[in-house]
């Protein structure tokens, strides 16, 4: 899927995640985390969100996530939303 424009999905409320995704000219996939939770769940927010886009078949972006202890499912559903609403 290509992004088009700049989109964003979820909150800053605790057990949320704000995801932010805009197109990259770079031709690549970039990924810049915040968390309050990045020393113990930080590699795996990351894991979650790549494969989140993969599966989504997004190959250039910019993503910026700001997490504020958001589960698996409530990322990916953000993820996914921000994409949609992007392309």
């Amino acid at each position: 899927m290509e992004i088009k424009r700049v989109a964003k999905a979820g909150t800053l409320e605790s057990n949320d995640i704000m995801i932010m995704i805009s197109p990259n000219e770079e031709g690549t996939l970039e990924l810049k985390l915040e968390s309050i939770v990045m020393k113990q769940f930080g590699k795996a927010i990351e894991r979650v969100i790549m494969e989140k886009l993969s599966e989504l078949k997004v190959t250039s972006a910019v993503v910026v996530a700001q997490d504020k202890g958001a589960l698996d499912y409530t990322i990916r559903a953000r993820v996914e939303t921000a994409v949609k609403r992007a392309i």
